[in-house]
């Protein structure tokens, strides 16, 4: 593994959770990790979620000059870890790739919607994160 890390968050649009995981990354890891994301399908949208943006900013966490970036085989092949943030990105990645997938927290499966959703999602992200920092520094 790289020293730092590179990991690669990717989620299907590169607009909310992936870059979301990036920003908190960077915010929580510091040093530690070099994040990076990209979406399986970035033409989805040329900005990142308004929702999002602001959840991070809140946190003091600034994504508003991120631009989607489409997911190739090279930025797979180029990160230590690809962390595929929830089941709606389907990733294939090729041979010697290392993939986990977080099953990310859906707020609206029960009914929560808007900037509470985007709270309730970035607090699972920065957990998710912290662990995954604390794993990489102790292997």
């Amino acid at each position: 593994m790289s020293t730092p890390p590179q990991i690669l968050f990717v989620c299907v649009s590169n607009r909310g959770k992936s870059v979301m995981a990036q920003g908190l990354s960077e915010k929580i890891a510091g040093a530690a990790i070099t994040a990076s994301s990209a979406g399986t399908d970035a033409a989805l949208g040329k900005n990142v979620n308004d929702m999002s943006a602001q959840v991070l900013a809140e946190v003091g966490v600034d994504i508003g000059g991120h631009a989607p970036r489409q997911l190739t085989d090279d930025l797979m092949r180029g990160a230590d870890l690809t962390v595929v943030l929830g089941t709606s990105a389907n990733v294939t990645a090729p041979d010697g790739v290392i993939v986990e997938v977080w099953e990310t927290d859906e707020p609206s499966l029960r009914g929560i919607d808007g900037i509470e959703r985007m709270r309730l999602i970035r607090d699972d992200i920065a957990a998710r994160v912290t662990d995954l920092t604390t794993r990489l520094s102790t292997s």
